[in-house]
């Protein structure tokens, strides 16, 4: 009856050790995240060159344009089409297109850039070219016609891909229901929205299915954005949102990535 206690005593010893062992384990362990982000960057580097000129670069939030942060008009991009009105001067209105230098071409005082001014700023800088030399207290009155800078493009896993034209107060929740939401593929959690702020492109990732649970903001669309969504099994490192902001650019789907 004694060995019997004695045993029962060392088994309920063994039995509180590895109790103790496991919760010093637990207690020691690092606490799980809550969630991942989708981007892992496979160097410590968060920008990379582009092409074309500037440099693409990773940010957890997307800043207004430069333009729109006061609430001011947005400016003008390369591909508007103006429609410049001198008044009571006809042989100097033009419908002109800014071209991909950001120029536009008008009689007598040339070319103009136009790419990045608001119409007001460009109204007013035509006004002074025409003063310098032609003409006395020229008023002059631009109209867009046509503008890149009010449609956006949606690519990658959805349904309907493509161009789309955008209100000033859009969100991201907009821009992915005018292009029919997800496909079967598409992750919700691995939604990048490109902006030109100056010379630099920047890139964030958003989570949409965190925003519609009201668990994240939902972020401002401005014209020009670019929004890309990646399949539930990509990898996205840094060369990937760079691959995919040149095919979005042509408004062409994207491939699948592997995993």
């Amino acid at each position: 009856m004694k060995r019997d206690l004695m045993n029962c005593a060392a088994i309920t010893m063994v039995v509180m050790l590895g109790s103790l062992g496991v919760s010093a384990c637990t207690s020691t362990s690092p606490t799980a995240p809550a969630s991942i982000d989708a981007l892992q960057l496979t160097s410590s580097s968060s920008s990379v060159p582009l092409s074309g000129g500037g440099a693409l670069q990773i940010v957890k939030d997307l800043p207004a344009p430069q333009n729109s942060q006061n609430g001011s008009e947005q400016p003008l991009s390369p591909n508007d089409v103006l429609e410049v009105d001198v008044f009571q001067v006809d042989n100097l209105n033009r419908t002109v297109q800014v071209d991909a230098s950001g120029q536009i071409s008008l009689p007598l005082i040339g070319t103009v850039t136009a790419a990045g001014k608001t119409v007001r700023q460009l109204e007013k800088e035509i006004e002074a070219a025409y003063s310098a030399n032609y003409l006395q207290s020229p008023d002059v009155t631009i109209f867009i016609k046509e503008s890149i800078g009010q449609r956006i493009t949606v690519d990658g896993e959805v349904n309907k891909a493509g161009i789309y034209p955008v209100s000033s107060n859009a969100s991201l929740i907009d821009a992915v229901a005018l292009a029919g939401g997800f496909n079967t593929i598409g992750d919700a959690g691995k939604v990048f929205v490109y902006r030109n702020i100056g010379q630099t492109t920047l890139v964030a990732n958003y989570n949409v299915e965190s925003i519609r649970a009201g668990r994240s903001r939902n972020p401002r669309i401005y014209g020009g954005d670019k929004v890309v969504v990646f399949p539930s099994k990509s990898k996205i490192a840094l060369n990937n949102l760079k691959d995919a902001l040149g095919v979005a650019s042509t408004a062409v789907r994207i491939g699948v990535l592997a995993p």
